[in-house]
């Protein structure tokens, strides 16, 4: 048996209190995006916002009630964390029937199936976004420009110019000399196509700090993914530059920095132990990483997600806590 003495730290067991005041805290942590969503894109990234937020109210009140039979849970604030965080994964150019879809995916399949907040295993919003991409392809891959690029036509994200680069056999050397692909200061502001809420790592990276400084977080997790993808990347990048972009670019673009400091860091749907929320970064890097390069779709962070979801069951039966602060293998 392996063992390492660790701190004890708090359980995931919530009153409604905690949630409903860490649901708040999350929600103006996600203010600096919304508002970077807002100048890139305009008013009608409001309009989403506010009908996803709405919209995943509504459906839990009604799943509640007229379904379930159960209690109303809407005091704690989870639904309109995840009719924001929905709203982050989708394109301006999204109908609103889709956003509406993607409600009652998030909250009636997603989450209130398996028992609402704590029981749920998988993230709701990311679930919402991945079966809307699976059912709707070309809806919720329709992007536009930003309202301050000059060519506001419609086109590719940085990770799908990457995409379709390689797969057609051309250099990224030469992707990048012919400046196809936005520079570092774009892809940090947010003035890049995207999901409203990934553009701009800027604003998640502050909206982050805010969530570890006022410890609703932990660093393990995201810290884990961030040092695993840029050491594998890194290599990949050393080893073939024109196949493989490098690592600052792959944390910049997509849904990596959303992904990493606020999906992963749901208390519903991660490990409950340091170690354990280690390893279940450790695997989304992974796996986020084989996407990205050697599969079929340029994002990959979201579909990896919802894998290590998957194995947290394990993950908390294989790695726990024993007397005396010690956790075990």
């Amino acid at each position: 048996m392996f063992k390492i003495k660790v701190p004890i730290t708090g359980s995931h067991s919530q009153s409604d209190e905690s949630t409903s005041s860490n649901s708040r805290e999350v929600l103006y942590a996600l203010m600096p995006a919304v508002l970077m969503s807002i100048i890139f894109f305009g008013v009608d990234s409001l309009k989403i916002i506010s009908i996803a937020m709405i919209s995943c109210i509504l459906m839990e009140f009604l799943f509640q009630k007229y379904i379930l039979k159960s209690p109303s849970s809407l005091q704690d604030g989870s639904a309109a964390v995840t009719g924001l965080l929905l709203a982050f994964c989708l394109p301006i150019t999204v109908p609103i029937w889709l956003v509406l879809l993607g409600s009652i995916i998030s909250i009636g399949v997603s989450k209130l199936t398996f028992g609402g907040i704590v029981k749920n295993h998988f993230n709701p919003a990311l679930a919402g976004r991945c079966l809307l991409l699976l059912l709707f392809p070309v809806q919720m891959t329709t992007w536009s420009g930003t309202v301050l690029t000059a060519d506001t036509f419609t086109g590719a994200t940085p990770l799908g110019l990457v995409s379709e680069s390689v797969k057609s056999g051309k250099s990224l050397l030469l992707l990048t000399g012919n400046s196809q692909i936005p520079d570092y200061f774009d892809l940090f502001w947010g003035n890049v196509a995207g999901s409203l809420g990934e553009i701009s790592a800027l604003a998640l990276l502050l909206g982050g700090g805010y969530l570890l400084w006022k410890k609703i977080i932990t660093w393990h997790t995201p810290a884990t993914i961030f040092a695993t993808f840029l050491v594998m990347e890194g290599v990949l990048w050393i080893i073939a530059p024109s196949r493989f972009a490098d690592p600052l670019f792959h944390l910049l673009t997509g849904g990596m920095m959303l992904g990493a400091l606020f999906m992963v860091t749901d208390p519903n749907t991660s490990p409950i132990t340091p170690s354990g929320r280690i390893v279940y970064g450790f695997g989304i890097a992974l796996l986020t990483l084989l996407i990205r390069n050697f599969g079929p779709y340029p994002e990959g962070i979201a579909i990896a997600i919802l894998v290590m979801n998957g194995f947290i069951p394990l993950i908390n039966k294989r790695i726990k806590y024993i007397k005396f602060g010690k956790f075990q293998f």
